[in-house]
């Protein structure tokens, strides 16, 4: 009797070594973790100096998204004061990644097809002279790109078209550049075409290229009585030298 009484005496004291029964262990563990004994997770989870790291990396997230808020709020908004005063760091800011285009809706949708072409002069492989391409229509590339394509490509989309509205917009009636923008764009526009062209088929070299839109109004619908011009529009920019820069940022 006595051996049982022992026995059951030392399974009484199983659940804590010490004869205690084991809230002092739980109790420290749950000091480690969580309040209710879970582990602790998320920021909470790491130790102070990767908190401190957590914590630097979530501000500046914040800041950037408040920083980029207000740039492409200040761009759509009307003209005020600070639009006024720091057009050209919203303009920097917002170009050409975050730009809006109404041109699709109000208040005048475009009705025009506008096609970018260009034409190049070939030096001859063994220098024996020149020769001057035919005019290339490099929209129409595009559009052959684009057709029936059910992921068509976002350079094949926008970046000829851009390319050219950037051109435009830089640029006054007689193609005089105005700012930096406008030689930045006539640098943008040529090398663009240097790709669309691609190496001459003879083994020459291009030496000077020319760049020229046609612009054509849409025709009225069959049940519309508006008389409108189809005729097609030229305008042809001046001859371009190809300087070595533009061979090496077109890899050729």
């Amino acid at each position: 009797m006595q051996d049982e009484r022992a026995e059951g005496s030392e399974r009484a004291r199983t659940p804590g070594e010490d004869g205690r029964d084991g809230h002092a262990d739980r109790d420290g563990q749950a000091g480690r973790d969580g309040h209710d004994g879970t582990a602790a997770r998320g920021i909470a989870g790491l130790s102070r100096p990767y908190q401190a790291v957590a914590a630097l990396a979530l501000a500046c997230i914040v800041v950037l998204a408040a920083v980029h808020l207000a740039m492409v709020f200040l761009a759509v908004a009307p003209s005020n004061t600070v639009s006024k005063a720091h057009g050209a760091e919203i303009d920097d800011w917002v170009l050409p990644e975050f730009e809006r285009n109404w041109k699709l809706f109000a208040p005048n949708p475009l009705q025009q097809n506008i096609a970018v072409q260009a034409r190049a002069e070939i030096q001859a492989k063994d220098g024996s002279g020149r020769a001057t391409t035919g005019w290339v229509d490099l929209s129409a590339k595009d559009a052959a790109a684009i057709r029936h394509n059910i992921l068509p490509s976002h350079t094949d989309q926008n970046e000829l078209r851009r390319g050219w509205d950037f051109y435009v917009n830089s640029h006054d009636a007689d193609n005089r550049p105005v700012g930096e923008r406008g030689r930045l764009s006539e640098r943008y526009i040529r090398r663009i075409a240097l790709l669309y062209l691609g190496e001459p088929k003879s083994g020459g070299t291009i030496e000077r290229i020319q760049i020229r839109s046609a612009t054509a109004s849409v025709a009225a619908p069959p049940w519309s009585t508006e008389k409108i011009d189809t005729k097609t529009y030229y305008r042809a920019l001046p001859w371009w030298t190809v300087i070595p820069a533009d061979r090496s940022e077109t890899g050729r």
